[in-house]
């Protein structure tokens, strides 16, 4: 997602106290961070990008799918020279900040669950990154002579942020694109600051520790992860995978990858659920800005159906106000979830009461102000090889007027016909 960069410069104050003043300034900014609560610092030097012929072909494959900012003219010259973005950049910070929550074993196996990726649980992350990196700036601010000028970003620019960090000695690229750290895991938000301030480079993190593991490749349920290209970049089509799919995708979900999504109704974390380095070291967060609100933390199916339904578009942006979720929109979030409700049904063994409120709820999607909402309820009925469900879709086939929904419906009938 981009946006305008979040320009700080604070004026030259009083020296705070901290580490030994015989400590490098590196050393004591690493230091402020931890202080803040980032897991991890690094610096590197603001060179050209060595990854900018793998970032073309990938854009040339369509691999971003409808995220045309990615590939727009200028945004990939300032992704490939950061002076683009500010012109008398002398040191890039590069920090990682740990949203891992963990789940209830009992509740995250339970298909009739929605399930929303840990990171978009609690606070939308840009805001509580963003405060921490104003903050670390105005820190270096204070310590340096003649003060610091700098611009803080948290998925908000045309930077590629992994390799400033691999730069950086932050971790190395995964196979799931992660950029994983041997001692943290990849359940991490990085933010980068560009500084007008001289700093010593970290050692850049050369190694791919990998290895021959490829349980991301081979979990990934709509084939997302295609393994590494010639120069061992990892490569994903983003156009397959269900965070782009729940998230950044506005039209209709491919039919043929529905299934895929199971419950997961916005952004996805299998890849990195699998990943043995987040089996091993990934630990919860302390920021209490990432910790779940309640109705995001495994809610019921069902239910967030129904609320969902209850809400106009003003409400659900009252509701999921500060939320990450809100990037969705109702209409977005409402076709996740009819479509996770299509899988609940068609997976069976469905307890009888909820059958009767799911296919109810589809029944009031498909009667919905939103043709998106619409079609995707009539898949999920489809999915249900019923009379009900049947009765339902032909008695809305008479006065459905928008050619997706129509297209939807027909199919949803033809497939319960050769169910049946």
């Amino acid at each position: 997602m981009e946006g305008p960069p979040v320009s700080t410069s604070a004026g030259v104050g009083t020296r705070v106290s901290g580490p030994p003043d015989d400590l490098s300034l590196e050393a004591r900014l690493a230091g402020r961070a931890s202080a803040l609560g980032l897991a991890l610092c690094g610096v590197t030097r603001p060179d050209r990008s060595g990854h900018m012929p793998f970032y073309e072909a990938w854009l040339t494959a369509g691999h971003h799918g409808s995220m045309g900012y990615l590939a727009r003219e200028d945004s990939v010259a300032r992704r490939a020279d950061l002076r683009g973005t500010m012109e008398d950049v002398r040191s890039v910070v590069v920090v990682a900040d740990e949203y891992y929550v963990e789940d209830a074993p009992a509740v995250a196996a339970d298909p009739a669950r929605a399930v929303v990726a840990r990171y978009a649980r609690g606070q939308d992350y840009h805001d509580v990154l963003k405060r921490k990196l104003e903050d670390l700036l105005r820190w270096l601010d204070r310590e340096v002579p003649g003060g610091a000028r700098g611009r803080a970003y948290v998925d908000t620019g045309p930077i590629l942020e992994r390799e400033l960090a691999q730069r950086a000695g932050l971790g190395w690229f995964g196979r799931n694109t992660m950029l994983i750290n041997p001692r943290r895991g990849s359940y991490f938000f990085l933010g980068v600051l560009l500084v007008d301030v001289a700093l010593s480079p970290s050692t850049p993190f050369e190694e791919d520790r990998c290895g021959t593991c490829s349980a991301c490749v081979d979990a990934c349920p709509t084939g997302a992860l295609l393994g590494r290209a010639a120069d061992g970049a990892p490569v994903i089509d983003a156009r397959r995978c269900i965070s782009y799919l729940t998230i950044e995708l506005r039209g209709p979900i491919p039919r043929e990858l529905r299934a895929g999504i199971g419950n997961r109704v916005f952004g996805c974390d299998i890849c990195q659920e699998v990943c043995p380095w987040n089996e091993r070291f990934a630990r919860p967060s302390a920021e209490e800005g990432y910790a779940p609100r309640s109705d995001l933390s495994m809610p019921r199916l069902d239910g967030l159906a129904a609320n969902l339904l209850d809400m106009d578009e003003d409400a659900f942006r009252l509701r999921f106000r500060g939320s990450p979720l809100r990037r969705a929109r109702r209409r977005g979030m409402l076709r996740n979830v009819v479509v996770a409700l299509g899988n609940r049904l068609g997976g069976g063994d469905v307890p009888e009461d909820e059958e009767r409120r799911i296919l109810g709820l589809l029944e009031r999607a498909l009667g919905d102000e939103e043709p998106l909402v619409q079609g995707h309820a009539a898949w999920a009925l489809g999915c249900h090889d019923s009379d009900e469900a049947r009765s339902v879709l032909r008695a809305r086939a008479e006065g459905a007027r928008d050619p997706f929904v129509r297209e939807e419906i027909g199919l949803a009938l033809k497939a319960e016909a050769g169910s049946g």
